[in-house]
Order: structure tokens, then sequence, then C-alpha cells
């Protein structure tokens, strides 16, 4: 038996292969196939079985481009009701792969096909399990997402996810791994740990979702408060995981059409398509192909595209550094940005050298920020989280979370000019090409952000005036 957690950092994602005596499956598998057909093929293993723990929310699944290439069989948990083929398994059924079983627990809650499957190994003993969006490390599933689809509250939700929790999860043998679906990053839970694998008796010694001696009432109350709203193509995605895709194969093809400057600007004409650069920001403020939204491959690339890009049809031409086209269009595709029209051939710096017009962000360094800022007078945005504001921000400066800019961006006096920093230079920098491309040009941005401006003298409280909070 051996099983590979297979995880994607840039969606904190766990994947996982199992196989046993010249059989497979897959746990949760991301859009692309290819990752999965080397190791049958390297292996020598059949793939006998494609489980999914949910309807996933943060990613498109690749069960059915899985399936159609190795006629594995697609199995959900008892009430998923998918519009293609599938197994639907009852509860406390066992698949056999190889000289092991996969036992399906039923554990409602974060939505009410979730399932979590066990592990037998070979002598029958309960070795491990994969908990999907049920149990993570430090934190369970939010129960809150499925309300409309389950027409139940999410305290209803937060309830059954209680019980699935006590009667089947936590009555397991401490030394049972678990491996679940998500890590820290991920927007289906708030409290998740870094660590990507643990045991049932490390949970239920540490998770505050599994003390002891946590009643029902005050399991709800300290699950579901705080959550954050879900990034807004979550929905778009549980969608698509349930009446099947295209091809990522069709889609991937798409997004990497090579497109001339001169074609590349009389296709943005034609189609309205959003034109998304994903460079760094440093290269992006120095110029850029006008009405571009800069989202950086090297962040939190597609959770900010999904909380950005309101619809996931929306059509897109990509600009990137050269060579990083297809990890750009693989990443749009696993969270279901499909409209893929193709990407700028030779990058920006093409588009510069056929002499068409650009635009650049009025960026200044920390320092230079630190000798013109006058606090008190001058207006000051910081766009990181919340929370990040609360530990620490320059005084007097306002909090305008990057992911609110469609709320705040209308209270934007276009007359009044003002300073704009993240922690870094990645938020501020998809803030202000936002912000240009609705036609804001009376702010400067920091590169560098709060770390940077931290080093200098301007003056820094924790205190927190509770008007310049945006509330949510």
């Amino acid at each position: 038996m051996k099983i590979e957690q297979i995880y994607t950092g840039c969606l904190a994602q766990g994947a996982y292969y199992i196989t046993s005596n010249g059989e497979a499956a897959i746990i949760d598998p991301l859009r692309e196939t290819e990752p999965y057909m080397e190791r049958l093929e390297k292996d020598g293993v059949k793939l006998k079985y494609i489980f999914e723990t949910h309807f996933h929310a943060d990613f498109v699944s690749g069960h059915l481009d899985l399936s159609k290439k190795t006629g594995a069989a697609i199995v959900y948990g008892p009430t998923a009701t998918p519009e293609f083929e599938f197994i639907s398994a009852k509860d406390n059924q066992e698949f056999t792969l190889g000289n092991v079983k996969i036992k399906v627990l039923h554990t409602p809650g974060h939505t009410m096909e979730s399932t979590t499957y066990l592990l037998l190994d070979e002598n029958g003993k309960e070795h491990a399990i994969f908990s999907g969006d049920t149990l993570f490390i430090g934190d369970v599933g939010r129960p809150d997402l499925a309300q409309k689809a389950a027409h139940l509250t999410q305290d209803q939700l937060a309830a059954l996810l209680y019980h699935s929790l006590r009667d089947k999860v936590m009555t397991l043998p401490d030394e049972v791994i678990v491996y679940p679906a998500h890590g820290a990053g991920s927007a289906c839970g708030k409290n998740m740990s870094k660590e990507t694998v643990s045991t049932i008796g490390e949970q239920k010694a540490t998770n505050y979702a599994l003390r002891a001696t946590m009643t029902e009432a005050e399991f709800i109350q300290e699950v579901t408060e705080g959550l954050l709203p879900p990034p807004a193509y979550f929905g778009m995605n549980v969608a698509m995981n349930k009446k099947g895709i295209e091809s990522f194969e069709n889609v991937f093809n798409n997004g990497m059409r090579a497109i001339n400057a001169s074609e590349f600007e009389a296709v943005a004409e034609e189609t309205s398509a959003l034109i998304l650069d994903t460079r760094d920001n440093g290269a992006f403020a120095k110029g850029y192909v006008p009405q571009s939204i800069n989202i950086g491959i090297n962040g939190d690339f597609a959770p900010w595209v999904g909380a950005l890009i309101a619809d996931v049809k929306q059509p897109i031409l990509i600009v990137t550094e050269a060579g990083f086209e297809e990890e750009t269009v693989t990443r749009l595709t696993r969270v279901g940005f499909d409209n893929l029209i193709g990407h700028l051939e030779g990058g920006f710096e093409a588009w510069k050298k056929a002499g068409f017009e650009i635009d650049t962000v009025n960026r200044i360094t920390a320092e230079q920020f630190a000798t013109e800022v006058k606090i008190g007078e001058s207006k000051i945005i910081d766009v990181r989280k919340e929370s990040e504001y609360e530990a620490e921000h320059v005084d007097e400066a306002y909090s305008k979370p990057l992911a609110y800019i469609n709320e705040w961006i209308k209270d934007i006096n276009p007359d009044e000019h003002f300073y704009m920093h993240c922690a870094g230079g990645y938020r501020s920098m998809m803030a202000a090409s936002i912000l240009q491309a609705r036609g804001y040009r009376n702010f400067t941005e920091i590169e560098g952000g709060f770390g940077a401006i931290g080093k200098t003298d301007v003056p820094k409280t924790d205190f927190v005036c509770q008007s310049k909070v945006l509330k949510q």
C-alpha cells in the first residue's frame, strides 16, 4: 500500500493517490490530469476509483477527464446528485482496492453530501481518513456555503457537522492519520494550520472544534463566528463540478494560443475581454497594456482571480513573463476561468516594441513616502486585511481591504490625493490596476508596502480608530 499526498500550495489543496496490488484510487483530483496519468504509468497500476469528498468550491475537479481516460468509476457519498454517471455510495459501504479497502463515512455539515473516506489496511485495521472539508488540521469546514442548496441555515448545517465529527470521526482510534482537502490559505475554513497531515489524537488534543467537553451550542457559535464572505467563484465552481465541464485540454489549448501585439489589440477591442497581467508588481508598475488588471502569478493567484473577477465566464486575454504562459493558463483552469482567448506573444516587451500605448503606476519607495507624508493631513489607504491593520498600521491610515474594493471604490474622491499600500506591494498593485482601469489617477502606491514602511520613521500605532475600519 502506498499513499501520496499531492499538495498544491497555490490552492492550499491536497489530492491523494493510493495504490495497492496493481490498483489505484485518486481522491479529490485537480483539473489537469497529466500528473496522475504519469504516476499511473510509472507505477504500472490501473486507476479503479476516483473518490470525491464533496462538490468542491475551491477548485474545478478533474474527475470527468480522468474517468474518460482511464475508465475509473467516480464515487460520491450519499445524497450527491451530479449530472453524469457515478457511483452513489451508501454510508459504511466498502470499496476494495488491491489488498486494502476504502470505507464510506457520510459526514454532512460542510455540505450535505460531504463524505470522509476511511482507509482500512491489508489487515483490516483503520489506517487513515481522507476528510475532505469535514475536518482540517486545526479547524473544521465552514458550514455556511451550502445553505441554499441544502435548504438549511448555517446553524443547522453546523449542528450536522458537530454530530458527524462526534459520531463518525472522533470515535476512530487516536493513531488514525488525518489527510484533509485543504490547509492554511483556503477560504473553506478560518483557522487552518500550515501542517497538512495529523492524527485523530492530535486533533482531539489541539483542534478547538474537537474539544471533548464542547456542547453542540458552543460548537455552532464558535464555528460560525468570524466567517468571511466566500470568494465569488465558489458557487460557480460547485455548479461546474456538478454539471460537468469542458475538457482541460480544450481550455488549455485556447489559453496557449499566442497572439501578436496587433491582433491582441484588435481582439481586446472586439471581445471586451479583460486583460489579465500576471507579471511581478514591480514590472507592472513600470509599464503595462492600458486597462490591464495585475494579479501576480507569484502569490495567491487563483484565490485573488476568483475574488476580483466576478464571473468565471469572463473572456480573458493574458499577459505573462516569458515562460509563465503554461503556468498561468493551468492555474486559471483550476478555478474554472475557461473563457481564455489567448496570450500576448512575446509578452509586454513585444507590445512596447510594436509602439503601442502603455500605462504606468505612480509608485514611490517607502523612504520617499516618509519624506512626503504629513500624518494628519495626508490621506493613506491600507488595503491589507482588517486583522493585519488591527495588529499595527500607519498612524491615521484608513483600512480598505482589497477584497472589498468594489464596495469602497465608489467612495474615492477623484480630486483628493491619497497614498496606498499593502504588506509588500502585491495587493496594492492589484488595487492600483483596478483603480486606474476605472479612471482613478489620484494616488501614489508605495513599493514594499508596510514591510518597507516599518523600517522608516513614519509614525505607526496599534490603536484602532473604529471609524476608519471598514466593517463587513
